[in-house]
């Protein structure tokens, strides 16, 4: 008995070392995680989060372009015949994707979702918020318009670029915005604004707009800045896997 006993005393340094070194284990794979941020920021209401996110991606796209930069400067002193040539043909295609910032006159629209005052319980409210779909018939139409740039939320879009609704927000480019959507044309004023008038989908969301007080403003702007695209442009596509 005294000898079970005796074990039984020498195993406890082993458990008790056991629970420290997965505590410690825990504790820095926590810091990993975070990157020195706290794991659950303080004042967590959504419009500071989305606000926080659209900082941190930010900050990666600056980084992205810094970098991008330093390749274009190190790519420019290497020469061959061959090169000279392939960098010229992708210098002229940076501008029509949307690689390089371009300013001009253009057209703003702004869509908001109701007031809350209009909420009531005999309306579905689907027809309150402003919907992805809603803002890809707005950017759609200024493209068909004459559109030579288009930036949603101050971002550039390209024609990879995907609109995603998330809840009660819209996710571009893995950063969410919530309302207003603020979409930027630079072109040809007159026949974006054309377009705006004639496209069945952005009429739909103005009789709709009237109907529900959704919001809706569209402005001509002497000038307008579009940024260049600082996102992935490589293609990502599915693969069939060998059965």
């Amino acid at each position: 008995m005294a000898k079970t006993g005796m074990h039984a005393r020498q195993r406890w340094p082993l458990a008790v070392l056991a629970v420290f070194t997965v505590t410690g284990f825990l504790f820095v794979a926590a810091s990993v995680s975070a990157g020195g941020d706290d794991l659950r920021p303080a004042g967590g209401d959504l419009a500071s989060l989305l606000q926080e996110r659209a900082h941190r991606v930010d900050e990666r796209r600056a980084d992205a372009r810094s970098l991008r930069s330093d390749i274009d400067k190190l790519s420019a002193g290497v020469s061959s015949t061959e090169l000279d040539e392939l960098r010229k043909r992708a210098s002229e295609l940076e501008e029509p994707t949307g690689l390089t910032a371009l300013t001009g006159p253009g057209v703003r629209v702004t869509l908001t979702d109701a007031p809350r005052t209009v909420d009531a319980p005999d309306i579905n409210p689907n027809l309150l918020v402003v919907h992805q779909q809603d803002i890809q018939a707005f950017v759609n139409a200024l493209w068909a318009g004459g559109a030579e740039a288009v930036t949603l939320q101050g971002q550039r879009l390209i024609t990879t670029t995907g609109i995603k609704c998330v809840g009660n927000t819209v996710v571009l480019e893995g950063v969410p915005y919530s309302p207003p959507y603020v979409i930027e044309a630079i072109g040809d004023t007159v026949g974006m604004n054309s377009a705006l008038v004639t496209s069945y989908d952005t009429v739909t969301y103005a009789d709709y707009a009237d109907k529900y007080q959704l919001g809706l403003k569209i402005e001509t702007v002497d000038t307008l800045k579009a940024g260049a695209y600082a996102g992935e442009v490589s293609l990502g596509f599915a693969r069939a896997t060998a059965s």
